[in-house]
This record gives C-alpha cells, sequence and structure tokens, in this order.
C-alpha cells in the first residue's frame, strides 16, 4: 500500500506524471513562452519609459482586470500586491519543474535573458566615473604622508642616538 501514496505525490498539479528520464527540454521550451507572453502582457501597462524604474513593475499590483487575464476570479483583490516580474520567475520555476527539469537551467536562463534583452536593454546602472582631485589639492595628500614619515623616522633617530649618549 506504501506504494499508492508516493505515486500520488508524484503526480504533478496539471495532473501528469514528470518524466521518468529525467528533463523534458523541448516541452520546457514549449512551455516557457508562456509566462513571457504573461510578462509582456502585464509590461504593456507600464509606460515603456518606466521600464528601468524597478519599482514601476516589480512592486506592480495586479489588478481585477490582471486577475481576470490569468483565468483567476478571487474578488480581484488588488492589495495583494502581486508583482509582475516575481510572478514571471515563479512562472519559468513552475513550468521547468513540471517537466522534470531543474530551475535555474542553462535553456531556461538562456530564456530568461533573452526576455530581459527585450524589455530592459535600454537599462542602464548610472555607474559614476572617478577623477584624480586636481593637482592642487593632490599633491599635499601624497606629500603630507611622504613628509610625515620621514620626520617621525627622523624623531626616532635623533631620540635614540640621544639615549645612548646618555647612558
Amino acid at each position: 500500500m506504501p506504494a499508492i501514496p508516493a505515486a500520488l505525490t508524484a503526480v504533478s498539479s496539471l495532473g501528469e506524471c514528470p518524466p521518468v528520464g529525467g528533463c523534458n527540454e523541448k516541452r520546457m521550451l514549449a512551455m516557457l513562452p508562456h509566462c513571457g507572453k504573461t510578462f509582456a502582457e502585464r509590461m504593456k501597462k507600464v509606460e515603456v519609459w518606466k521600464w528601468c524604474n524597478l519599482s514601476e513593475f516589480i512592486v506592480k499590483q495586479v489588478t481585477a482586470v490582471d486577475d481576470q487575464d490569468e483565468g483567476r476570479d478571487d474578488g480581484g483583490d488588488a492589495d495583494r500586491g502581486m508583482r509582475y516580474y516575481e510572478s514571471f520567475t515563479n512562472c519559468t520555476e513552475v513550468e521547468t519543474n513540471v517537466v522534470g527539469c531543474y530551475w535555474p537551467n542553462p535553456l531556461a536562463e538562456r530564456f530568461i535573458a533573452g526576455v530581459h534583452r527585450r524589455f530592459f536593454q535600454n537599462c542602464s546602472v548610472a555607474r559614476h566615473h572617478w577623477q584624480d582631485p586636481p593637482d592642487g589639492i593632490l599633491i599635499p595628500l601624497i606629500a603630507a604622508p611622504i613628509l610625515l614619515t620621514i620626520a617621525m623616522t627622523g624623531v626616532v633617530v635623533w631620540r635614540s642616538k640621544r639615549t645612548a649618549q646618555v647612558v
């Protein structure tokens, strides 16, 4: 009898058994575009110039319309705080696991990178380009420690000679 519960737990949420041979990459690649399409539909609701503003789509709340688009009818509670990108990531994880693949894997990562190229290719992290300070500031900053080291060495040598003469 213990074999029956084990067999029941092997059945996925979609009513399909995971492949015995491991990852079904062909099926995974056929299922992942669904996640990308859903993400693209949601991103259409965000103005293009806001795509690089992470708070616009990562913490964007799902509305009742979004619920209906996904086939859910749970009252449209907009306060759930469903995140667009998090939903996309979760979708790719579920779809890869359903076909017996690990997540992340190189094929799923390639798919996600393609979605990134599509939506975020013009987003760049503003990097501060460091420059040397003007010579009027830089020279004293370099010279001060050098001169202080020479002066302290001179004081130590002078003090040690003076102590040697007293003894």
